[in-house]
């Protein structure tokens, strides 16, 4: 219908600046009495939560402000003004809304006062059309390009994919055209070596290296390696949705390739036992960073940091050590990492140790590490995915 041809009002939006009205202040005249001065004041109310944080400013047409109209139309415009929603009342006509007049620029939150229908669709990307409708199930909105109803919550970009990632994470394996796909350069991916790490033992470690390395807690691989320095690669995706961020790390142990991948078991376990009580095939995150390195070094690793923190009490092996190092790594490679460092890899003070960190895709969690086996039956590499690149 006329009333919201979305081009019109894009159109309409260029050319007109919609700005947002300021409540005149309101005085009062001195009341009369024997006491000198003003009326005391009533205690002045505590401000409403917002119902979005930095929700930013919207077009609202005045009609739904003040209550002569109720909420029909919502629509999201990559206009450059405010959050791109514009909202539209029931008995709005084409000559009310062309009148900028008639239209006003307010938080977002304000209409969700009058509305808090609107906040579940906040979320939803530029393009968005919708109707809001109200009936005996309930208030809810309609896709007018597809017909569903949105009835829950539209969670933000970041936050649907970490759910999405959740369920996709950890499982016994995964189709070989996922695990062939993750180092291949394309599209977002761009697949980055960052160096040889050392296992003079060849016991691989899986950890968080800040908060579990050299612990109790670190997962220490059943599967052995011959003793040597291997190098390790990063499957780094650019997304549009949340920035950089490293899908999946992999130890390559040699030059063959792998026809199949089966899930790494922890020290003392085998795949046979996967499933049973007490038996997991994952490592813990707490600190958003992972390593692959040997079970000797991490317990050099432990002693080293031990003895900082004996030198600097009080202080935090991330943010008064690492931090500087991750910096630096960022400075030679700033396209590759977000600003604070996605990637390092570091040589152990005494020994010279190498050991790989990397951040671990959308952060804490629990991850699975995956043999990839030749066709001889040999291993030829240690994958850890974060993230499916597809769902970025």
């Amino acid at each position: 219908m006329g009333l919201f041809n979305r081009k019109k009002k894009e159109a309409k939006a260029e050319k007109t600046e919609v700005k947002a009205e300021k409540a005149e202040a309101k005085t009062e005249a001195p009341k009369e009495g024997n006491a000198p001065g003003p009326a005391p004041k009533e205690p002045a109310e505590a401000p409403a939560q917002p119902y979005i944080e930095a929700a930013g400013f919207t077009i609202v047409s005045k009609s739904i402000l003040n209550g002569t109209s109720k909420l029909k139309w919502l629509f999201r415009h990559d206009n450059g003004q405010g959050n791109g929603w514009i909202a539209f009342g029931d008995s709005d006509t084409q000559e009310y809304v062309d009148n900028p007049d008639n239209m006003a620029v307010v938080d977002f939150n304000e209409l969700a006062k009058i509305e808090p229908a609107v906040v579940n669709v906040y979320y939803m990307p530029f393009g968005a059309d919708l109707e809001f409708r109200t009936d005996g199930t309930g208030s809810y909105f309609v896709d007018n390009a597809t017909g569903q109803e949105i009835r829950e919550q539209v969670l933000p970009p970041l936050r649907a994919i970490f759910e999405k990632n959740l369920k996709f994470l950890n499982k016994e394996t995964y189709p070989e055209e996922f695990f062939r796909g993750l180092f291949q350069k394309g599209g977002i991916q761009e697949p980055y070596l960052l160096g040889k790490a050392d296992f003079p033992t060849g016991e691989i470690v899986l950890s968080d290296p800040i908060v579990y390395l050299g612990s109790q807690y670190m997962v220490t691989l059943e599967q052995k390696i011959p003793a040597g320095s291997y190098p390790v690669e990063l499957c780094i995706c650019h997304s549009e949705q949340v920035g950089v961020r490293i899908a999946a790390a992999r130890l390559i142990v040699s030059s063959q390739e792998p026809v199949r991948h089966e899930i790494a078991m922890p020290k003392g376990s085998s795949k046979e036992d996967l499933g049973k009580p007490g038996v997991w095939a994952f490592f813990g995150v707490d600190n958003g960073l992972a390593c692959f390195t040997d079970a000797r070094v991490a317990e050099k690793y432990r002693e080293f940091i031990n003895g900082w923190k004996r030198d600097n009490p009080g202080k935090n092996e991330y943010f008064e050590y690492f931090a500087y190092f991750f910096q630096k790594s960022f400075e030679q490679h700033p396209t590759l990492q977000r600003e604070s460092g996605d990637f390092l890899l570091w040589q152990m003070p005494g020994t010279g140790d190498r050991l790989a960190m990397f951040a671990s895709g959308m952060g804490d969690g629990i991850y699975s590490g995956y043999w990839g086996i030749d066709k001889d039956g040999q291993v030829a590499e240690l994958v850890v995915p974060f993230i499916n690149p597809e769902f970025l």
